[in-house]
């Protein structure tokens, strides 16, 4: 299996709400032994490059319409400022065909609002940045009774979370995956939202040694 994990970027991305799940399912650091492939390529309207938030400058890898949906794709779409802007509507198109053919997308901070605004959210639990936040900017969301009031939602094929939620939502993104064993996602999780050194060294406990490997 060779999951094709596709990251939208896009002018004022915020950066850290990709980080822990663009770091882990690029670098396979916790990977389990025989995890399923990942292929991650930034993604955008076109070939020109994007500015982030933080001011670092990422030039996409592909466009949309070079994105394979399958089951085995994953789009991850970050919070930016942007999102209004209609030239984003065409990702916003393959995010509801992604979700149609059983793909995974996950989106985050204002990219829910992107998805809200298409509908995306009128019948699927998720979260986002308050529903008061969705009611404000999506005039025509309709999803309120599915809201969760939680930092990240998995909905099956779906993923949302609010801009403070990035750490769960990338938890949910790599067990929907499956590249992590479960017990070194939950020390992994535990480590990275506390700081306890007790969860770093049983995530370190968790990685399978050398010797198992011969």
């Amino acid at each position: 299996m060779i999951y094709n994990v596709y990251v939208y970027v896009l002018d004022t991305l915020a950066d850290w709400e990709l980080g822990y799940v663009t770091a882990e399912l690029n670098s396979g650091r916790f990977f389990k032994r025989d995890a399923p492939q990942i292929s991650l390529k930034t993604v955008s309207y076109s070939k020109e490059p994007i500015k982030t938030m933080g001011g670092l400058t990422v030039t996409p890898d592909c466009v949309i319409d070079d994105m394979v949906v399958s089951e085995a794709s994953v789009l991850l779409l970050p919070g930016a400022n942007g999102w209004n802007d209609p030239k984003h509507g065409a990702v916003i198109e393959k995010a509801s065909a992604f979700l149609t053919k059983g793909a995974t997308v996950g989106a985050i901070c204002g990219a829910t609002a992107a998805l809200a605004g298409a509908g995306l959210l009128d019948n699927r639990p998720h979260t986002s940045n308050g529903v008061g936040f969705l009611d404000m900017v999506c005039p025509h969301y309709k999803g309120q009774r599915f809201y969760v009031d939680e930092p990240s939602v998995a909905n099956n094929n779906l993923i949302t979370a609010s801009c403070t939620g990035g750490l769960l939502w990338a938890k949910h993104i790599i067990d929907r995956l499956g590249v992590f064993e479960s017990n070194t996602l939950e020390a992994w999780h535990n480590y990275f939202s506390t700081g306890r050194p007790e969860h770093f060294f049983a995530l370190m406990q968790t990685l399978p040694s050398e010797e198992e490997g011969l």
